[in-house]
C-alpha cells in the first residue's frame, strides 16, 4: 500500500532515512511529509517505530474534481462499509490549499456528508460523528483541484508519546527533539548533556535513541486498531519483535540540569514516567556555574526571546558562547535557536547550520565544534 507520513518542517529528510531503514521503498520527499511504499506490518511499524512522524495516513483516492458536487460525489462512491462499520463513530479533517475551494470547514462538512449518506442509502442509519476521539479518522486534502482522501491510521498526533505529564512553558516537540538527535549526528556512545533542559524532552528522546527503544508506549491505541483489517496477531508481532532489539545497556551517560527547580523536578517527573529513571541523571543547576566537561556531546534548547523572556537577549547567548569555549574543550554543541541574530552573538563560526521550524518560530540548528585555546574560529 501507499503511505504519506507527515513531519515537521526541515525533518523530512530524517524521516526518509528512518522510513527506509524500516523498509518502505518507492521513497518520496514532500512538504512536511513524505510518500512510500509498504505493507501492513510496515504500516503498524510506522507508527510505532518512527521517531520524527506525526501521523501515518493511506490515500484511498486521489483524482481530479471541478466542484463541490465531484467533491460529495467522489468521496460518496468510496466503499466505506469495507474499512468501518455502522456502529463505529467517524471524523473528517479538511486540508484546502485551493483557488477553488477556499473553505476547509465547509470541504470537512460535505465530505462527512457524503459519508453518512452512502451509509443511509445501504443501511438506512447514518453512523455517528466524534470530532474528540473517533474510531475512524479521515482527512479530505485538496490542493487546486486535486483531491486526496485518506485514511488516517494513526489517530492522536505521533509527537504525543505519553510521557510528558509535567509539562513547562515553550516544551519542544517530541518529534523535533528526537529530529535534532538524528540530525546531529550523535553516535548514542558519547556522553551527552543538555545544560537547560526544560521538562526534559530531549534528554528522553536520546535516551530512546540509544536503547534502540520504540518512541511510542506499548499500550497506545491508534486508528488502525479500528479499520476491519486489523490484524491483532500481527500487530503483536510488530512489538515483540521492537521489544527484543530494545537494549537499555547501551544507553550512555545522559544528563541534563536546569537553574529552574519547576524544571528540574519536570524533568525528572516525565523521565520517570518514561521508565528511564535509572539511566538518565538531572539535577537543578545553573549552566553558567556549572562545572565543565571535556568530551562531551551538549544539545540543548535555551530560552529565548520569542516565548521564554531573558533580560538581555544577546548578552545571554554571549555567554553561552564563553561558557563553551571556557569549560568544554574537545567537545560537541549543538544549539537550537528562534532569534537568529542572539545566535550570532555565541561567537563562536557553526560548523554546520540547519534551518528548522520550532512551532511556528523560523530557527536554527547551529552546530559548534570545541577546542581549546586558540583554535576557536570567530565569526
Amino acid at each position: 500500500m501507499k503511505l504519506i507520513i507527515r513531519t515537521l518542517q526541515g525533518l523530512e529528510g530524517v524521516l526518509a532515512a528512518e522510513a527506509e531503514a524500516l523498509g518502505c521503498t518507492e521513497i518520496k520527499t514532500l512538504t512536511r511529509a513524505i510518500s512510500c511504499e509498504g505493507n501492513q506490518q510496515l504500516l503498524y511499524r510506522c507508527n510505532y517505530e518512527l521517531r520524527t512522524a506525526i501521523k501515518v495516513m493511506v490515500p484511498l483516492v486521489e483524482l481530479v474534481i471541478q466542484n463541490e458536487y465531484q467533491l460529495y460525489q467522489a468521496v460518496k462512491d468510496i466503499p466505506w462499509e469495507n474499512y468501518f462499520s455502522l456502529g463505529q463513530t467517524f471524523a473528517v479533517e479538511g486540508v484546502t490549499h485551493s483557488d477553488m475551494f477556499r473553505h476547509s470547514q465547509y470541504v470537512a462538512l460535505k465530505s462527512k456528508d457524503a459519508i453518512a449518506d452512502r451509509f443511509r442509502e445501504m443501511t438506512g442509519k447514518r453512523p455517528f460523528v466524534n470530532p474528540v476521539s473517533p474510531d475512524i479518522s479521515i482527512v479530505i486534502h485538496i490542493r487546486q483541484n486535486i483531491l486526496t482522501v485518506l485514511l488516517d491510521a494513526s489517530g492522536q498526533s505521533l509527537h504525543q508519546r505519553g510521557y510528558r505529564v509535567y509539562p513547562v512553558e515553550a516544551p519542544l516537540n517530541e518529534v523535533l527533539a528526537a529530529g535534532m538527535l538524528l540530525l546531529s549526528g550523535w553516535d548514542r556512545s558519547q556522553p551527552l548533556l543538555d545544560p537547560m533542559c526544560g521538562s526534559g524532552t530531549l534528554l528522553i528522546e536520546a535516551a530512546f535513541l540509544a536503547a534502540n527503544r520504540p518512541p511510542q508506549k506499548a499500550d497506545r491505541t491508534y486508528c488502525f486498531m479500528n479499520w476491519m483489517n486489523f490484524d491483532p496477531i500481527l500487530w503483536k508481532q510488530v512489538q515483540d519483535e521492537a521489544a527484543v532489539q530494545t537494549d537499555y545497556s547501551r544507553i550512555t551517560q545522559i544528563q541534563g540540569y536546569d537553574k529552574s527547580i519547576r524544571c528540574a523536578n519536570a524533568a525528572s517527573t516525565n523521565i520517570s514516567e518514561a521508565g528511564l529513571e535509572s539511566y538518565i541523571a538531572v539535577e537543578r543547576q545553573d549552566f553558567f556555574t556549572s562545572q565543565g566537561r571535556r568530551g562531551v556531546f551538549l544539545i540543548t534548547n535555551p530560552p529565548y526571546d520569542e516565548r521564554l523572556k531573558e533580560d538581555d537577549i544577546v548578552k545571554f547567548y554571549k555567554e553561552i558562547g564563553d561558557k563553551l569555549k571556557k569549560d568544554f574543550a574537545d567537545s560537541t554543541a549543538w544549539i537550537i535557536g528562534g532569534n537568529l541574530e542572539a545566535l550570532k552573538m555565541v561567537g563562536l563560526k557553526p560548523s554546520k547550520k540547519i534551518p528548522l521550524l520550532n512551532g511556528d518560530i523560523e530557527s536554527g540548528f547551529y552546530k559548534f565544534d570545541l577546542y581549546e585555546g586558540s583554535k576557536h574560529p570567530r565569526i
